[in-house]
């Protein structure tokens, strides 16, 4: 893959059609692996350092398509962000395990079914395509990536499909010296939670999405960590404003998951807005979600602007909870002439925001029917790097190739031969 992919840096030099494989904006272990083995499969070729990976900054797609140079396919996706929005008519195939929003979807040929790894389908399409350019190392970046997606094929978590398992087994029936899938989950497990050195700004944007009606923005991150310990942070409030003002956003959505020593999972919820009544439409709604029910516990917080919260249900992702703020905000617009431009409660009484939180409520749950509700898919785990685009400080030294030296790390013990990093 390391001749490829020089070739691939070499072509952005070149004027002469690309063939772009884009991975989501997360930029997690399943779309990264997912777009490189893709593409390496359509290639037809075969290496990785990480010096020679391409990331969405470094090339203009806009230009490319404006040119009439640029064809894409999606993986791990199937909805481009506004800002690429133009680039729809470009898309000519979508690889994806959600459900697919048929509003938004590209018209062109989908490929979605509903498994645990989007790495499972690039598998399924590489053995059946063409086995032969199979090497160990692409095997172990797609072995190792859909272990992490199905938390070690845990029958009593749920989230690997029979498809998943198949296609686990089938590797390693292929290539037997690859790690055990303990080894390989710890490590990479350890990784994906490890957020030693990181600042405040850096953890809210490592795995982030951001949701906006009517101009008003709301950013939901992922933090690796316990909430208290999130909450104790030195300089927490001002770094809060900061990231918020930074960004132009109105409210931050934190959801925290770390695991205890049973290695059961622990979600945590924060709501940060300096605008009293935003903050309380959204944390009402949260609380009286019925469909589904997060199960809020208040957890008692000395700073202003932030409510913090334990969540009974760790089955409740993100994926989960996007859509209820993205109602949520619709009902406070829908049903308040409040202005944001205030911060507190100035000129607002508590009366009258439970008021609203009512209607907002009742409207809230009247639009979230059974039928509409997504398949009974098991959320995906939450394994991002980072999202929506690169910190602008960069994450310390944690990166692909961080990985790839970890899985090689546990491998070389069982096999002299085989390398996962770059040498």
């Amino acid at each position: 893959m390391e001749n490829y992919l020089q070739g691939c840096r070499a072509a952005l030099q070149e004027s002469r059609p690309i063939h772009v494989v884009l991975g989501n904006e997360a930029c997690d272990l399943d779309s990264m692996v997912s777009a490189l083995a893709l593409a390496f499969y359509l290639a037809k070729k075969i290496h990785i350092p990480e010096s020679l990976l391409i990331f969405r900054d470094e090339i203009d797609l806009h230009a490319l398509h404006q040119a009439g140079q640029l064809t894409l396919i999606l993986v791990d996706h199937h909805v481009l962000p506004r800002s690429d929005a133009a680039l729809e008519e470009a898309v000519a195939e979508v690889l994806d395990h959600r459900p697919i929003d048929q509003k938004h979807c590209p018209p062109c040929h989908v490929s979605a079914e509903l498994v645990g790894s989007c790495a499972t389908l690039v598998a399924e399409r590489i053995l059946q395509g063409a086995p032969e350019i199979l090497d160990r190392q692409t095997a172990a970046l797609l072995h190792g990536t859909i272990i992490l997606d199905c938390v070690n094929m845990d029958l009593k978590i749920g989230k690997a499909t029979l498809k998943d398992n198949h296609y686990v087994e089938k590797l390693e029936a292929l290539f037997p010296d690859l790690p055990s899938r303990n080894d390989i989950f710890d490590s990479l497990q350890k990784a994906k939670f490890d957020v030693s050195g990181l600042t405040t700004e850096q953890m809210l944007r490592k795995d982030q999405k951001t949701i906006s009606r009517q101009g008003t923005k709301v950013a939901i991150s992922a933090i690796y960590m316990d909430v208290e310990a999130f909450l104790q942070r030195s300089g927490l409030l001002a770094d809060l404003h900061a990231f918020c003002q930074a960004h132009s956003y109105d409210a931050l959505v934190a959801m925290t998951i770390f695991f205890n020593t049973y290695n059961e999972p622990v979600r945590q919820l924060a709501v940060f807005c300096p605008h009293a009544a935003l903050r309380m439409t959204i944390c009402g709604v949260l609380e009286r979600s019925h469909s589904p029910s997060l199960k809020l516990t208040p957890v008692p917080s000395s700073h202003p602007n932030l409510q913090a919260y334990l969540q009974g249900n760790t089955q409740i992702s993100r994926k989960k909870v996007l859509p209820l703020l993205q109602e949520a905000l619709s009902a406070y617009f829908d049903s308040t002439d409040i202005p944001l431009g205030q911060p507190e409660t100035e000129g607002v009484s508590r009366e009258q925001v439970d008021k609203e939180l009512d209607r907002a409520g009742n409207s809230l749950l009247s639009g979230l029917s059974q039928d509409e509700e997504e398949p009974p898919l098991p959320p995906t785990p939450m394994n991002s790097l980072v999202d929506e685009c690169p910190l602008d400080q960069g994450l310390p030294k944690f990166s692909a190739e961080v990985i790839f030296e970890k899985c090689s790390q546990i491998s070389l013990s069982e096999s002299t031969t085989a390398s996962l990093s770059k040498k």
